[in-house]
């Protein structure tokens, strides 16, 4: 297997504190893990690692407590810790986890945190829940490979329908996650197929085997579970959550495992959503389904994460009342009160589906007496698929300091969540830069007040030895978000990718499908009417102010307003152009930018790493190609629906 690429843990990345003299007080697993991490720094730059007696200490780290699993859902004990220097840099933590991240804050802060000297300095996540799905198939799936929606080789757990013989690979990307802060990782598909879903059962001791390497790091694994399960795995007639032989064998299923795994965190079901077996084939709801699970998992601590992923995917195109962007609320909203305390329901943090652009999804706001995590997609479907440089850290802080229904969704929820982007690929993610997304994930979901440029100055620092490459990275990613979507799908209309694979642009592509994802463009304009005055209602979803910014086109953010409203091609936005102008302007704008970071990226040539440069080289090359296919197909195809020539006389086929 090919070595991967160290991310941002590179051995030179551990000099401040390997080249110092080092204690490390405390017991339990995840102690130990950090006096590894020390032991190997200071082997590589000089230092020393000092157990007993006095010494000139430099840095010192102490962690109370056992910091193991203690059965009644804590993990590695307290998550806080408190970083200070007074002559000595010190952290002091309750448990092992507060340790490990303290170890790793102080590598992140690098010279600095051994410079003058400065008070205590308390450190806790802002969410409690700070977890990675992986949507990996232990089987090649004949569409979507081993891992759906992954654009970095195959699977770094499963080979041959089961888990990996040799797990080095994954206790690297253990580590990887530890370092961040991410404290849970789904192992398999939410689309759960026949050989993930004996994972449950008699495929349970590889599931043991990748939680004994996640738990040195912190991380708690959970299982995606079918919900038809008592039906395929245990020969049940019915999987109806309110059946008592239903009941029974999910606590026997579930027993089994936590006497496997005591520090197992619970299940992740994707439900009754497209076409996945959920409670609505026995005229049941999703509080039924996901309590039922509940309270199996209930008795050791374990929680279940229920996707609110759930919509009409058979849907007629010429139908304007339905709207998928109203699902989820329609579904959910109502159930209200009626989840039990260990069900965290999961909610995509658009209406839609992980969209460059869209509004944050009403349901954050619906539930308040429901447990809800925010979902995100570092794994770019949307977004570029890990062939283009889209930097999507500005996107989830703006998504997360949202102020919705008097308070920002980073205080609405009680996790942060996302689809992982890592495969077998040398560099993890397959595109080097993409790995920045990996990182700045854990690090909002552990403080979503973070700036995301210095998030990414953070990941830059720990990844490139250069000082003079920083520079120039920085301007090549920080507004490489904002530049995909300009040569994507403009104003918040979304989709317009093809069909199936969702790579390079089709404007009509889902336009006469069924999934229910149309924008609705003829002769005189484009756009959903999402109003309540004209169109679907969806506004309506929204609480004040928002369900009156969004219903009129006057008060609608410009980036958002083809996905509220049907408008005429000539509607001037505010910025004083028209609509038909913006997406021409757009357009050419954005593959200009790609040009740019093309050119800066080549500058970078012998101070980055030759295979790190002759990777993004390429790929950037991929994307110049595509984003220029962008460009053509959608400004051709508006040009001809409208019949507006382009303003600045530039050549639109």
């Amino acid at each position: 297997m090919t070595p991967p690429h160290p991310a941002w843990l590179p051995v030179p990345a551990f000099r401040p504190v390997g080249s110092r003299r080092v204690r490390v007080t405390g017991t339990g697993l995840l102690v130990t893990t950090v006096r590894d991490e020390v032991a190997a720094a200071v082997a590589a730059h000089g230092g020393a690692l000092v157990d007993d007696g006095p010494a000139d200490l430099e840095l010192v780290l102490v962690g109370g407590g056992s910091g193991e699993f203690d059965g009644s859902g804590e993990f590695g004990g307290s998550e806080e810790f408190t970083v200070a220097r007074a002559g000595t840099t010190s952290v002091r933590a309750g448990g092992g986890a507060g340790l490990l991240y303290g170890f790793h804050h102080v590598v992140r802060l690098g010279e600095a945190a051994f410079a003058a000297d400065f008070a205590p300095q308390r450190h806790a996540p802002r969410q409690p829940i700070r977890m990675l799905d992986h949507w990996d198939n232990a089987e090649v799936h004949p569409l979507m490979g081993q891992v759906e929606r992954g654009y970095a080789g195959n699977s770094i757990f499963y080979a041959d329908g089961r888990v990996r013989e040799d797990l080095g690979r994954v206790a690297e990307y253990a580590r990887l996650l530890g370092s961040i802060g991410v404290n849970r990782v789904g192992l398999n598909n939410v689309n759960v197929h026949r050989a993930e879903a004996r994972l449950l059962t008699d495929l349970l001791p590889d599931v043991v085997r990748l939680a004994d390497v996640f738990r040195p790091h912190g991380v708690r694994v959970h299982l995606s579970v079918g919900f038809s399960s008592p039906v395929t795995l245990g020969g049940l007639p019915t999987a109806d959550p309110l059946d008592p032989a239903v009941r029974e064998w999910w606590e026997r299923a579930t027993a089994a495992v936590y006497a496997a795994i005591p520090d197992f965190g619970g299940y992740v079901v994707k439900a009754d959503s497209e076409g996945q077996p959920g409670p609505f084939a026995y005229g049941r709801d999703h509080a039924d389904g996901a309590n039922l699970l509940a309270r199996a998992l209930a008795p050791f601590g374990g929680t279940v994460f229920w996707r609110a992923f759930v919509y009409d995917h058979r849907q007629d195109w010429r139908d304007r009342a339905t709207d998928r962007a109203r699902a989820a609320h329609d579904h959910f909203a109502p159930l209200d009160g009626a989840f039990d305390p260990n069900v965290v329901l999961q909610v995509k943090y658009g209406p839609m589906d992980f969209q460059a652009r869209e509004p944050v999804s009403p349901v954050i706001a619906a539930l308040p007496r429901t447990r809800l995590a925010v979902e995100f997609q570092v794994t770019q479907e949307y977004t570029g698929q890990q062939k283009h440089v889209c930097h999507l850290v500005p996107q989830w802080s703006e998504i997360l300091r949202f102020p919705l229904d008097g308070r920002t969704v980073g205080d609405l929820v009680d996790g942060v969540v996302a689809v992982s982007n890592v495969g077998l690929d040398r560099f993890w993610t397959g595109h080097p830069l993409a790995q920045a997304n990996l990182f700045g994930f854990g690090r909002l979901a552990w403080d979503d007040r973070l700036a995301p440029e210095a998030v990414l100055d953070e990941w830059i620092g720990l990844t490139f030895e250069d000082p003079a490459a920083r520079g120039p990275l920085r301007e090549l990613m920080d507004d490489s978000w904002p530049t995909y979507e300009r040569y994507t799908a403009p104003l918040g209309v979304g989709f317009m990718v093809t069909p199936g694979h969702h790579y390079g642009p089709s404007v009509d592509g889902y336009e006469y499908s069924p999934w229910g994802t149309y924008h609705f463009a003829d002769r005189d304009g484009v756009g959903v009417d999402r109003t309540r005055a004209t169109g679907t209602g969806f506004t309506g979803q929204y609480p004040v102010p928002w369900r009156d910014v969004y219903e009129s086109p006057e008060t609608c953010p410009d980036e958002l307003l083809l996905f509220f409203h049907h408008v005429p091609y000539g509607h001037v936005l505010h910025s004083g152009k028209t609509v038909v102008q913006h997406v021409y302007d757009t357009h050419f704008e954005g593959v200009e930018e790609v040009v740019r970071m093309a050119r800066v990226w080549a500058g970078l040539e012998g101070r980055v790493p030759d295979g790190v440069f002759g990777r993004v080289a390429e790929l950037l090359a991929e994307q110049l190609r595509c984003a220029t296919e962008w460009r053509d197909q959608v400004n051709s195809y508006f040009f001809r629906k409208s019949g507006v020539p382009d303003a600045h006389g530039r050549t639109i086929h």
